[in-house]
């Protein structure tokens, strides 16, 4: 998935350019369809943008949990956004509206030191499944590819300044959530419970994630160029990455990723 969103920036920065400079032999014919529909579109009130940028963020929660003593690293990974969206003002006043189709990656890597932590993990010193309180370290990887929607409102302060907000809805096409419980011990069911040394256990509840999500996006674009606009993003999300019945991990786990990219204006 990583190597695909690779060639479809390398492919999208080659097709910019060359619209930009027109240096690619293209057929009169086709040209001059692709001009009409373009002009009848922006005669109508829209306008398309192609864009590409990354994600940093993480799932967190909110409030950090008494657990979770302190984060020990974060590794924010290599997460790729690549969007269209068609833009129209209303009745050519500074709002407007966006909607979008945004193909993205949220991932992150992070290690924090727990206490009393509810652990169901697989040890690595054979003694199966385990189950409680567990004090220790946690290293935990996440790697989840959305299909996003924004539905956004604009408003456009001056030729070169727009800002941008409202709700997003994503559908999550392929997701991992792992990790490692390491150098610490488990106490059965609960604090209070017989205590067992571990040295290492392994934990995968990919299969638990939920495949809905929503949330609100605040942002805005500066038009560099005719043609070229730099973004940045805010996505908070509203519901768990884990649905609300779910028992493995006690507290919700929100995706929360700000993004910074460019568009090409058509």
């Amino acid at each position: 998935m990583r190597k695909l969103f690779i060639f479809a920036i390398a492919a999208f920065m080659s097709l910019s350019a060359v619209a930009q400079t027109g240096s690619a032999p293209v057929p009169a014919e086709t040209a001059k369809d692709t001009d009409n529909n373009l002009i009848k579109a922006a005669l109508k009130g829209w306008h398309l943008h192609l864009g590409a940028g990354f994600n940093i963020g993480g799932a967190a929660p909110l409030p950090l949990p008494r657990e979770i003593r302190s984060i020990e690293s974060y590794n924010p990974m290599l997460n790729i956004a690549l969007e269209g969206d068609v833009h129209k003002k209303i009745n050519r006043s500074s709002w407007g509206v966006m909607l979008g189709l945004r193909l993205e990656t949220k991932a992150m890597k992070t290690d924090a030191v727990v206490k009393n932590y509810h652990m169901e993990a697989v040890s690595a010193d054979g003694a199966g499944k385990i189950n409680g309180a567990w004090t220790g370290h946690v290293r935990t990887r996440v790697d989840n590819t959305y299909l996003t929607f924004p539905m956004l409102a604009t408003y456009t302060i001056s030729d070169r300044w727009q800002v941008q907000a409202g709700p997003y809805l994503s559908w999550m096409m392929n997701g991992s959530f792992s990790g490692e419980a390491y150098d610490g011990y488990i106490r059965d069911i609960d604090p209070t419970g017989e205590k067992a040394e571990v040295s290492s256990a392994t934990y995968d509840f990919s299969k638990d994630l939920r495949h809905f999500h929503w949330g609100l996006q605040l942002g805005g674009e500066f038009k560099a160029y005719r043609h070229l606009a730099v973004t940045a993003n805010l996505q908070w999300g509203l519901n768990g990455i884990f649905p609300s019945d779910f028992e493995s991990v006690t507290f919700s786990l929100y995706p929360i990723y700000a993004t910074v990219g460019f568009s090409y204006l058509f």
